[in-house]
């Protein structure tokens, strides 16, 4: 088993609970200042919001694949600061900002910790197109989910169990199946997503490559065209957008 695997099979429950950090703040934002770019249409027929697709970073983006703008997340989905993005600042990026065209946003999985392999496992199960919607409301309820674990005993003997059987006990004891299931994916599509260990593996290796060769090691931390940029959440990126000319 992987390294980045084997490091997010033994972190603790407390680690999927706790604040999210890391040094994104000592790296500069760039030049970013730009004239304001009119609205790209969206193909006839079509939404930039509904367009979608996996990057080689094993992320997911959503909006015009040519935006002239281009704002990727690395995030948790055991993270409450990427829940409290979710929460204040994914609907109004996604209305305001990638349905015009000129944003695209993608999210990077970053993996810290067994039930943030198992909920991101899930997210990723399904279409690319549902990937956002999944994770926002994934977020929305992360408080419920550790709570489950905790009060049933699930979580210790999950991690009991063989490699195999982990992701599953996991998920059934925070109440994730039903979760998912309830927002279009079957409970048979999730159990066998989540006995893929070779799949998981290969996630969790992609995670870790993509945070390594862009230095990140917090959540949520966000690059525009390629600059980190030291904000990380909606109130204090949103100006940034604007200035890059997203208005």
């Amino acid at each position: 088993m992987k390294t980045s695997l084997r490091f997010a099979l033994a972190a603790p429950l407390a680690l999927a609970l706790a604040a999210c950090g890391g040094d994104a703040g000592e790296a500069e934002v760039g030049a970013l200042e730009g004239e304001p770019i009119a609205a790209i249409p969206a193909p006839e027929g079509s939404s930039w919001l509904e367009t979608a697709s996996k990057t080689a970073e094993g992320g997911f983006v959503i909006g015009n694949p040519d935006a002239p703008i281009k704002l990727v997340e690395f995030a948790s989905h055991t993270c409450g600061a990427c829940a409290y993005f979710a929460e204040t600042g994914s609907a109004p990026l996604q209305q305001d900002y990638v349905s015009t065209g000129v944003v695209s946003y993608e999210i990077r999985p970053l993996l810290r910790d067994p039930l943030d392999v198992t909920i991101s496992a899930l997210a990723q199960c399904g279409a690319p197109e549902s990937f956002h919607a999944l994770s926002d409301q994934a977020w929305a309820a992360l408080p419920s989910f550790g709570e489950a674990l905790q009060a049933s005993g699930a979580y210790e003997s999950a991690m009991a169990a063989p490699p195999e059987q982990r992701f599953l006990l996991l998920a059934q004891g925070a109440g994730l199946i039903d979760f998912f299931a309830s927002r279009g994916l079957s409970a048979d599509q999730a159990r066998s997503c989540l006995a893929d260990t070779a799949k998981i593996e290969e996630m969790a290796n992609t995670s870790r490559a993509a945070a390594d060769a862009a230095k990140v090691t917090g959540t949520p931390t966000f690059f525009l065209n390629g600059n980190r940029i030291e904000e990380n959440q909606w109130a204090a990126l949103e100006p940034i957008l604007q200035r890059a000319g997203a208005r």
